[in-house]
């Protein structure tokens, strides 16, 4: 489930699996990235920007730096909100900042995520399609 809370905040719930955890039930720390990762696809997704269509255009997006602090632990079954906002939109990268909540609003993790945009052929930088940065742009 996705919403916004305003024009700049992208909230996207998921629930802990068994997947998710370690043998105590507690959510081991890289499983984390997927849910942000998960939360930035489909905030990207509202916009109508598909990771498909920018792979086939060889276009990728891809992290280049986090910045993450673990403040709490998720359960297995826990209801999670991943909260996305987009702090800082330069030519061929943004800046995200994320954090994860529990059930109880307890903040378990908050980071920042730098994603830039690649060329997946030379793997080398390169501007996002105007169609993006004029998507992205909208928000910040």
């Amino acid at each position: 489930m996705a919403v916004f809370d305003n024009e700049n905040e992208f909230i996207w719930r998921s629930r802990v699996y068994y997947e998710d955890t370690d043998v105590g039930g507690i959510v081991y720390h890289a499983n984390y990235l997927k849910y942000m990762e998960r939360a930035r696809t489909e905030w990207l997704r509202s916009f109508g920007i598909e990771q498909n269509e920018l792979i086939k255009s060889n276009i990728g997006l891809v992290v280049t730096k986090m910045d993450i602090r673990y403040l709490g632990a998720a359960k297995l079954d826990d209801l999670l909100t991943v909260q996305s906002q987009l702090n800082e939109l330069k030519k061929a990268s943004v800046l995200f900042e994320q954090n994860i909540f529990n059930a109880d609003n307890k903040l378990l993790i908050s980071a920042h995520v730098r994603v830039a945009c690649i060329d997946l052929e030379k793997m080398k930088p390169k501007a996002m399609p105007d169609s993006i940065l004029g998507e992205l742009s909208r928000v910040i």
